[in-house]
């Protein structure tokens, strides 16, 4: 038997389980948003940081990585594994993954990814959109056990350049954390805080 999963987010850097094959592509109808709370891994329950999740979108795509688990025991780890990691994302969904955006018959279907639904009954985490300046603010200020949320911002930015990808949702919120720190960095140093 074979597990194939779709990462578009920490998941495109580090896997955390044992894999056979990496696969650069894309799933079709949906958007990676930073709208999912993390209170767990890069925020806390009193500072959330946020983290990416999928919201269904007609005629986008989402490009990530797919990678192919084989062997029962290995499916059974990797399973475990992200039960754990994915504990806030409360829907798996399963989905065709494309490597050539001309072609329409997908590479693998059955493709596992998680989702953090939009529903807040179902996911006490959802935090939903906000004004890119808001939510900077938030990336700046919140810090986790897995470490800072900008580290996972800047991160993302940098794992989705390398696979091809430019998500304009990420660079322009990468883009709006940049600034904040600039602002903060010029802030303190005006009030002789920097040395």
């Amino acid at each position: 038997m074979v597990l194939w999963v779709f990462g578009y987010g920490s998941l495109i850097w580090k896997a955390g389980f044992h894999y056979d094959e990496r696969r650069v592509g894309f799933i079709k109808g949906y958007r990676r948003f930073f709208h999912q709370g993390s209170t767990d891994h890069r925020g806390t329950p009193a500072n959330p940081g946020r983290t990416v999740t999928l919201e269904p979108h007609d005629g986008h795509t989402c490009w990530g990585v797919a990678y192919r688990v084989s062997g029962q025991e290995a499916e059974d780890i990797a399973l475990s594994y992200l039960q754990v990691r994915e504990k806030e994302y409360d829907q798996k969904a399963y989905v065709d993954f494309y490597f050539d955006e001309d072609s329409t018959e997908p590479a693998i279907s059955g493709v596992l990814v998680y989702i953090a639904s939009t529903d807040k009954k179902s996911n006490k985490n959802y935090l939903g959109p906000a004004p890119l300046e808001m939510m900077a603010h938030q990336i700046v200020g919140a810090v986790g056990p897995s470490g800072p949320n900008i580290e996972y911002l800047f991160q993302l930015e940098a794992a989705l350049l390398e696979i091809g990808c430019n998500d304009s949702h990420v660079t322009d919120l990468a883009n709006a954390v940049r600034k904040e720190l600039t602002c903060k960095d010029g802030d303190a140093t005006s009030n002789g805080d920097a040395e």
